[in-house]
């Protein structure tokens, strides 16, 4: 009975620690006389403050989470981490005091486990920027969350601000919170902390959270004011265009441009020209066809600022050249024939139906053999020579004498 009850004490004991260092409040386990003790961590800040007993002149403070680490000294008993290094704790997390004073080194480590039941918190967690300041961020629910959890998301734009909870859920059909439309966001040059906790009746959820730097989720819009200019007598064409409308930067050398040319007559063929030019609004589109039409379209990534990388959206196509004009006596003769062509159609037709083509075009009888064979005659001519007698013989003669 000992045994079962001092593993029932261990459990419950450790039990009771993770619940303290949800509170963010630690106490040495490795070394429980080290001068440094009671760490404490704001999470919205990432400030991570002890209680020193001894002086020190400085203090290494470091994070371990998410697979990566973050390291810092500091020279008082309050330890920043700047969020371009910060990385989530949803997963759990590992902080680290280390001080060294006459050739020893003393430390404090607080290990981090998120409370709530596994499986419970949101995944596949992902946010996108469009049409210059509109946000939405979408989630799932956690494969073994309750049918009644209920997540709500909260985000702090820069340390600066306070925290702020989603004004406009998207639900789903059961009414559980599965996105957040933002209005009115502001991109800045600090990192966005997002952070969705979770609650049911059943069982703890367990929070979720990630640092996100707004201009990498932005959707460029499309360059503005594209144009073709193709007068005079010049065989080539010089397109021009505008920077795309961001919020947060104004400067032309922050993008890059791919130019997209195609003929109208077949837009799906392979393109005709394409470009791709850096820091500059303009192109010439070489080997102009005036009798061609064109269709011509741009888009925008980031180069070398704070803007997204990716490749934005496609302008409006623009037309641009001259397609072949056929002469007004041509086609006019092109009607003529198709006008005849049709009313003839239509007119046999109607014949057809009506019977008048069997009155108008009689059936044609058929003519006679002349290569026909006649009957043989030889044996009737036979006999009927054979059928005169001698009287009638001398009849004849007698009429011949006469004569």
């Amino acid at each position: 009975m000992v045994a079962p009850l001092g593993l029932i004490f261990m459990i419950r004991w450790m039990l009771l620690f993770a619940s303290v260092c949800d509170g963010w409040q630690c106490t040495d386990l490795e070394m429980p006389d080290s001068p440094i003790r009671n760490l404490t961590l704001n999470q919205r800040k990432m400030e991570l403050s002890w209680v020193s007993s001894m002086n020190f002149t400085e203090y290494s403070c470091s994070v371990n989470a998410s697979g990566s680490m973050a390291k810092k000294k500091v020279r008082d008993t309050t330890c920043v981490f700047q969020r371009s290094i910060a990385p989530p704790l949803h997963n759990g997390a590992s902080f680290t005091v280390t001080a060294v004073k006459i050739n020893t080194t003393y430390s404090s480590i607080c290990t981090f486990i998120p409370q709530g039941m596994p499986g419970t918190a949101i995944k596949n967690f992902s946010c996108v920027i469009y049409n210059v300041s509109l946000m939405n961020c979408t989630w799932h629910e956690g494969r073994d969350a309750p049918g009644d959890t209920q997540y709500f998301l909260y985000w702090q734009n820069s340390r600066e601000e306070e925290e702020k909870e989603c004004e406009l859920y998207v639900k789903d059909e059961n009414g559980r919170h599965m996105g957040c439309h933002f209005q009115n966001v502001t991109i800045k040059d600090t990192i966005t902390y997002f952070v969705v906790n979770g609650s049911s009746k059943d069982s703890l959820i367990q929070f979720y959270d990630q640092y996100i730097d707004l201009y990498t989720i932005e959707k460029l819009p499309p360059p503005l004011n594209v144009t073709a200019n193709c007068g005079g007598i010049q065989k080539d064409c010089i397109i021009q265009w505008q920077r795309p409308q961001i919020s947060h930067s104004s400067k032309d050398r922050c993008f890059i441009y791919e130019v997209d040319i195609k003929h109208k007559a077949n837009p799906e063929e392979k393109t005709k020209d394409t470009y791709i030019t850096e820091r500059k609004k303009n192109y010439t589109f070489q080997n102009f066809n005036k009798k061609k039409r064109y269709l011509l379209k741009i888009r925008a990534a980031g180069n070398g600022c704070l803007v997204n990388t990716a490749w934005g959206e496609w302008s409006a196509p623009v037309k641009f050249g001259n397609e072949e004009v056929i002469s007004p006596s041509v086609l006019v003769l092109l009607l003529i024939a198709v006008a005849t062509l049709l009313a003839a159609i239509l007119t046999i037709f109607f014949c057809k139906r009506t019977g008048y083509w069997k009155a108008a075009f009689p059936q044609i009888p058929e003519p006679k053999n002349a290569f026909r064979v006649l009957p043989d005659t030889t044996l009737e001519t036979e006999c009927k020579m054979q059928s005169i007698t001698p009287d009638t013989e001398e009849i004849i003669l007698v009429a011949e004498v006469m004569k």
